[in-house]
């Protein structure tokens, strides 16, 4: 980010922060912070780093409403005015109409939900790492790639995604073994119908469509057992370790 924020400054360009899932996240270059399923970096925290942040709430994420909610964040008081009156129909005054806007104002009853979740996200935040450090500490040996979290960032695993081949042969062993997994995300961007139209096809953008073909999360969930983990991972570790023989 920080070299990101540099070159906007330089020719004057608004970082906006999609920190739709990664509310909590921290990022400090001048941290030796590590991933020990404990300690976040007090460092600077997503969706502030630059000029305006927007995060979700829908239900799933790591501070989910009880419906579709969200904000955006900034410390721009232009901004902010200017995102009060988009949210209400581009209205500053009532029935008066500065800009094209929508009406995405938050919910009362989804704001008093999330008000008395907020105080719990730290600690859920830190379930979801000490759950991570054990993934990654149980399939250490295997195949399989795990997240990398870098020494100064502090990552809130809103997902746990590996990378393996053979990807599809291990979410059916997953299923047989009443273990949830999901793909997110099946196909890549280019590759989507509504982007037709720029003439880009298979093969333009290599290492994302690996990922596709690659990518699985495992269940990642604060009210998960130390025992539910290990049993996921020890059924991904075993499959792993038998890749050549199915090869």
């Amino acid at each position: 980010m920080d070299p990101l924020c540099e070159i906007a400054r330089k020719h004057r360009l608004a970082i906006v922060e999609d920190a739709a899932q990664a509310i909590g996240a921290t990022y400090d270059p001048g941290s030796k912070a590590g991933n020990d399923g404990q300690s976040l970096s007090r460092g600077k925290r997503a969706g502030n780093l630059g000029d305006l942040g927007c995060f979700s709430f829908y239900p799933t994420k790591n501070l989910g409403a009880y419906g579709d909610a969200g904000i955006v964040t900034t410390n721009d008081e232009t901004l902010k005015e200017r995102l009060k009156a988009l949210r209400a129909h581009g209205s500053k005054k009532k029935y008066y109409y500065d800009y094209v806007g929508v009406n995405s104002r938050l919910d009362t009853l989804q704001a008093a939900i999330l008000l008395v979740k907020l105080k719990h996200l730290e600690s859920w935040n830190q379930t979801r790492r000490k759950w991570a450090a054990l993934y990654g500490e149980l399939l250490k040996g295997s195949e399989v790639n795990i997240p990398y979290e870098a020494p100064y960032a502090g990552h809130v695993y809103h997902q746990y995604t590996i990378r393996i081949q053979q990807r599809d042969e291990l979410a059916e062993l997953l299923k047989s073994r009443s273990i949830g997994s999901m793909i997110f995300y099946p196909l890549c961007l280019h590759l989507q119908q509504v982007y037709r139209p720029l003439g880009l096809g298979k093969g333009d953008f290599p290492e994302a469509e690996k990922a596709q073909r690659e990518v699985l999360s495992l269940p990642m969930y604060p009210e998960l057992t130390e025992e539910a983990v290990r049993y996921v991972a020890e059924s991904v570790k075993e499959f792993a370790l038998s890749g050549v023989t199915r090869k």
